[in-house]
């Protein structure tokens, strides 16, 4: 129940979010059939396989919230959804909409402390990706891309945290 609440509250404000907070942003003008057309070692491909395997289309004007999923591999539960706002902050992203979420979410869903703790802690030491605009990476082999933002020891250490 806990859980559809958080579900709720995400709908409700990300239609609030994109309104008035991403008047100044354009959406991207790319589908999922779009990105699977993408040779498949890219980041767009990686970005189209998410997309279908969850059945979603890119949401416009927010994009970059599904290329945080590729590129993190954080899924779509709820606690991976809090877990990846953590990973935000700690990787240095600032946003009122983030720290709403990560608000909400720890005190609906506190159970799952540990793991936003030890997500803060690999997005604090991963190289910053925040910033970049994920519509010109499309094109990048994406093991490449992931092994840039991403230590071994990150990746060693996220995959062992990531089996919540």
């Amino acid at each position: 129940m806990r859980k559809q609440l958080v579900i709720f509250l995400f709908e409700i404000s990300k239609n609030i979010y994109t309104k008035f907070f991403k008047n100044d942003h354009i959406a991207w003008q790319v589908s999922t059939e779009d990105l699977l057309q993408f040779p498949t070692e890219t980041f767009g491909f990686h970005l189209g396989e998410f997309l279908q395997q969850n059945n979603f289309q890119l949401i416009p004007k927010v994009e970059r919230h599904d290329a945080y999923h590729t590129l993190t591999n954080y899924g779509t539960r709820v606690e991976e959804e809090i877990g990846l706002q953590y990973l935000c902050m700690g990787n240095g992203k600032k946003s009122l909409y983030m720290y709403g979420a990560i608000l909400l979410g720890t005190l609906i869903l506190s159970e799952y402390f540990g793991f936003y703790v030890k997500s803060f802690l690999v997005g604090k030491d991963a190289n910053p990706f925040h910033h970049f605009d994920y519509e010109q990476v499309l094109h990048l082999d994406y093991f490449q891309f992931k092994s840039m933002i991403f230590s071994e020891k990150t990746i060693k250490t996220h995959l062992q945290i990531h089996s919540i």
